[in-house]
């Protein structure tokens, strides 16, 4: 069969299957989950086998160091796919939920209740982990899912599928909930996109040329998120060293990932005590810094900053710093500048805390912690589906309440509309 043909196949089958796993009783789809989460542990040195395939072949491709970061298979990481897929057990099965219920004047009871999705299309590059991630939350949350993961992790991907695909099979899943497509071809990706009569939503997950070429090309509704571009605003009467240790922990815990800081933003009044303790932490780690004119009068030795750099999504030890003069700049900044993604503020002012709270509409915006947090299973979501910065109709990390819609249900007594 030609591309289109499979998978047009893939899709239809991925259609059947949604009605059967949205019948799935919440211990059938928790039993599985269990199953998925052992299988993955018990089979780690076969993935991570597998998952060298594709790290070797990455290095000898010249892929960035962020790219490759995302792409391994490390113990710690199966170990968090696998509590990331018992997080979701723990966690209540959203389909069936009656989330409000009122009564009408005709006394018709009026209520809005959870239902899946159906089927889920996932298009992802480098993070093999998203594979388990993915798969999870679709099967707790009613769906069956369709996932098309990047050249670079063919080999992860479908040893990640083979351990996911036996455990359901073995507790009761319907054939073809969980789908991967085989074929590394990008047309594949195209003929995906086109199938909005079998797939009701996709999610694409990496880079923003990725996500930019999904949604130029897609019929299917799309949840988006380009880039990651987090603030963190050092507020004026900031604990210093709290400050540092989340400003550090932001930009240096992980920088190849979207909830790491890509911006740090100092009030003028605290500049000169903050960023030549900030800034000896940064060099130690191999932190580029990139500042503003200000910035660089406390920091002489540091890059100069230019205008791209307050939109950039560097995913690397990088980092744009600016001083400002008042939390309004601050904000503003962020809104001019930022991506929708996550923003921190660290303060000791209460007010200031709930300014910045009320007035940055990103999806995720914390108070006096780290950008890191801005993930699913940080969030106590279990594993995530991603994070959206699209405002409809899932905003932040997604979860299983994300990956379900509402339909309107109705009782009554044998009113009819006069």
């Amino acid at each position: 069969m030609s591309v289109k043909e499979d998978i047009l196949k893939i899709a239809q089958a991925a259609r059947q299957a949604s009605l059967g796993v949205a019948r799935l009783g919440t211990g059938v789809k928790n039993k599985a989950l269990i199953k998925m989460a052992e299988g993955l542990e018990a089979n780690a040195p076969f993935l991570k086998e597998e998952n060298r395939k594709d790290t070797e072949a990455a290095e000898k491709k010249g892929l960035t160091k962020a790219m490759i970061d995302r792409l391994t298979l490390t113990d710690k990481v199966i170990s968090t796919m696998a509590n990331g897929l018992r997080e979701v057990v723990a966690l209540p099965d959203p389909v069936g939920e009656v989330t409000k219920m009122w009564k009408r004047p005709n006394n018709l009871m009026v209520g809005k209740m959870r239902i899946p999705i159906g089927v889920i299309g996932i298009i992802y590059e480098s993070r093999p982990n998203v594979t388990a991630d993915a798969a999870g939350l679709c099967l707790k949350s009613g769906n069956a899912v369709i996932l098309r993961g990047g050249s670079e992790a063919i080999h992860s991907n479908t040893a990640i599928a083979k351990v996911l695909n036996d455990a359901c099979v073995e507790a009761g899943v319907p054939a073809n909930a969980i789908q991967v497509i085989p074929t590394v071809e990008r047309e594949a990706v195209q003929e995906m996109l086109k199938l909005e009569d079998y797939i009701d939503l996709i999610i694409p997950r990496g880079g923003e040329g990725l996500i930019r070429f999904v949604v130029e090309n897609s019929k299917i509704p799309v949840i988006k998120h380009y880039k990651g571009v987090c603030h963190v605003f050092v507020d004026e009467s900031a604990d210093t060293e709290m400050a540092e240790r989340i400003c550090f922990n932001s930009k240096v815990q992980r920088p190849g990932v979207c909830n790491a800081m890509e911006t740090l933003l100092v009030h003028k009044n605290i500049a000169d005590e903050f960023l030549p303790g900030m800034y000896k932490k940064y060099k130690e780690a191999g932190v580029e810094l990139r500042g503003c004119e200000r910035t660089r009068k406390v920091l002489p030795d540091i890059k100069a900053a230019i205008e791209e750099d307050w939109s950039a999504e560097y995913l690397d030890l990088v980092l744009a710093v600016k001083v400002v003069d008042t939390l309004d700049e601050a904000i503003d900044h962020i809104a001019k500048y930022g991506s929708l993604h996550t923003e921190s503020i660290i303060t000791k002012d209460y007010a200031n805390s709930q300014r910045f709270i009320r007035e940055v509409n990103s999806s995720t915006v914390l108070v006096n912690a780290s950008t890191r947090f801005s993930d699913g299973f940080q969030l106590g979501l279990g594993a995530e589906i991603g994070i959206s910065t699209t405002k409809i109709h899932a905003f932040g990390p997604m979860g299983l309440e994300e990956l379900t819609t509402q339909k309107f249900i109705i009782f009554g007594e044998g009113q009819v509309r006069e």
